[in-house]
């Protein structure tokens, strides 16, 4: 296994430290209300850290109950009485625009705060992460001219429309793992239905946020509409959910957390909540399959992102005929990714959010081994700081065992055989999620079969992570309700109102 520290990248450069120039400065630190960046209520502070050292980058403001009762204060003034709802949606779309053209002007800026906050590869947040989140933007700005009611043929003697109505203001609770893609993956919508909104990331990854509250206010989004709030779940986070002004919660996170959010909108004001939740995905290959292309599917699907991701194939069912040679063909796969600092663009893998995280993946993998996994590569920390896991894989795993069960979230995959296909249906629903499911095959009959019975949001045959902005998104099961992506997102944003007239000379006059 290769790690890539700070000291070998910089041999492996030829001695530069040129990298050491995409560090960012960090100018925003302090919480978003109203257009204005603002001190807690309290004062309070806390550390964000780097995952690649372990060491704190900033002090960030910590916002509490307090801190979010003003920031609902302001988005429910801009709600009611703002510009924004009353915007026409082109007008709307085109400030959108602007602020997507924002984010594509500081790309850099913003790929190395996700790397440096929550141990992203910079290479992939450059090319990927932080375009996808202008593309969101630009988008949903496509789609705000275009929310319309339709015109209803009734029985009696009655004529109706319907109109299309932001639902008010919105609470979004944002994940650590993908901070820049998942911002925009619920404020996008949000903002072309014309609601107002109070954003409170990850207290591992407030970084991103901010910048983006930031460019927003650049980009001519009225004071009010978009307020950050940054703290921890258990004070800011619940103070969102059980707030009484608030219209409506989207929530990304655990399925532990997902439930004190319902309980919290239950017990309120019975907000509207949707939830994108946890998942132990399977990925099931067939005897038909490319060996090297399914494991070099496999091993992504699980070490993407180092497998901090909801859909992660974590479960890996392989047909008996091919087994061997898979589990051999992986092994040699895994022990050639590299592991170190992000920063490094021959790097496949960095290191896990922070240090907690970094406890719970190693404490599953001692699980594996105390209940009678056999340990094929990895296992290990790695580097002398920072919070590096080796890609680990796990054979002669059982159905009932932990780490086949929980989801992990970190760079360890569960290898299984199977037999018949609907010994592989029935093992690939037997769990609590419903997230998301790989088939590979070169079997037609087969991948419809198997794509019809496993009961997940999003199906990938021959492929994985193969996701757009406009195919939707969410879970069965315990992963939660509600899609992103698409223009069934902006469902979540808007209610259906009908208004009923009576026609001339009708019995109802």
């Amino acid at each position: 296994m290769r790690l890539l520290g700070l000291r070998a990248m910089a041999i492996q450069t030829n001695g530069s430290s040129d990298y050491l120039n995409k560090i960012p400065q960090i100018k925003f630190t302090k919480l978003f209300i109203n257009g204005e960046f603002v001190d807690s209520t309290s004062g309070k502070t806390f550390e964000t850290i780097d995952p690649r050292t372990g060491e704190v980058i900033a002090r960030v403001a910590e916002g509490g109950k307090e801190d979010v009762d003003l920031a609902v204060k302001a988005a429910r003034n801009a709600f009611d009485h703002g510009p924004w709802p009353r915007l026409c949606g082109t007008a709307r779309g085109r400030i959108m625009m602007k602020f997507a053209d924002l984010i594509d002007e500081n790309v850099e800026e913003l790929a190395a705060l996700d790397t440096i906050d929550a141990g992203k590869l910079f290479s992939g947040g450059k090319a990927v992460d932080i375009p996808q989140a202008a593309a969101f933007l630009r988008y949903y700005a496509g789609a705000a001219d275009k929310i319309h009611g339709a015109t209803l043929k009734m029985s009696a003697e009655l004529q109706a429309y319907t109109l299309r109505e932001p639902i008010g203001v919105v609470g979004q609770i944002i994940p650590w793992n993908f901070p820049s893609s998942m911002f925009f993956m619920k404020v996008s919508p949000a903002l072309a239905a014309g609601c107002t909104m109070v954003v409170k990331p990850a207290e591992q990854t407030p970084l991103s946020s901010l910048y983006y509250a930031h460019l927003a206010k650049l980009a001519g989004i009225p004071d009010g509409v978009i307020n950050v709030i940054t703290g921890y779940g258990q004070s800011a986070g619940a103070a969102i959910s059980s707030h009484m002004d608030i219209d409506k919660v989207s929530f990304t996170g655990s399925t532990e957390v997902g439930r004190l959010v319902m309980q919290a909108a239950a017990t309120s004001n019975l907000k509207v909540v949707s939830l994108e939740l946890g998942g132990k995905s399977p990925l099931i290959i067939f005897d038909d399959a490319d060996v090297d292309k399914a494991a070099d599917l496999a091993l992504l699907g699980i070490l993407y992102n180092k497998g901090e991701i909801c859909v992660a194939s974590s479960r890996v069912f392989v047909q008996e005929g091919i087994y061997d040679e898979f589990v051999k063909k992986l092994a040699e796969k895994a022990k050639a990714w590299v592991v170190g600092d992000p920063f490094d663009p021959t790097v496949r893998q960095g290191p896990q959010v922070d240090k907690k995280q970094f406890e719970k993946i190693l404490s599953y993998i001692e699980h594996g081994k105390r209940e009678g996994a056999t340990l094929l590569t990895g296992g290990k920390p790695c580097g002398s700081k920072g919070y590096y896991i080796e890609p680990t894989i796990f054979t002669d795993v059982m159905d009932n065992m932990l780490i086949a069960k929980d989801e992990i979230f970190g760079p360890v995959m569960s290898l299984m055989k199977f037999k018949t296909i609907d010994e592989a249906i029935n093992r690939a629903n037997a769990t609590r999620y419903g997230l998301a499911a790989g088939i590979v095959t070169n079997d037609l009959n087969v991948a419809n079969t198997v794509s019809r019975s496993i009961r997940a949001g999003i199906i990938w045959i021959n492929c994985y992570f193969a996701f757009d902005k406009d195919c939707p998104y969410g879970g069965y099961k315990m992963s939660g309700f509600g899609r992103d992506f698409g223009l069934e997102a902006l469902d979540k944003y808007l209610q259906v109102k009908s208004v009923v007239t009576p026609i001339y000379n009708s019995p109802w006059l």
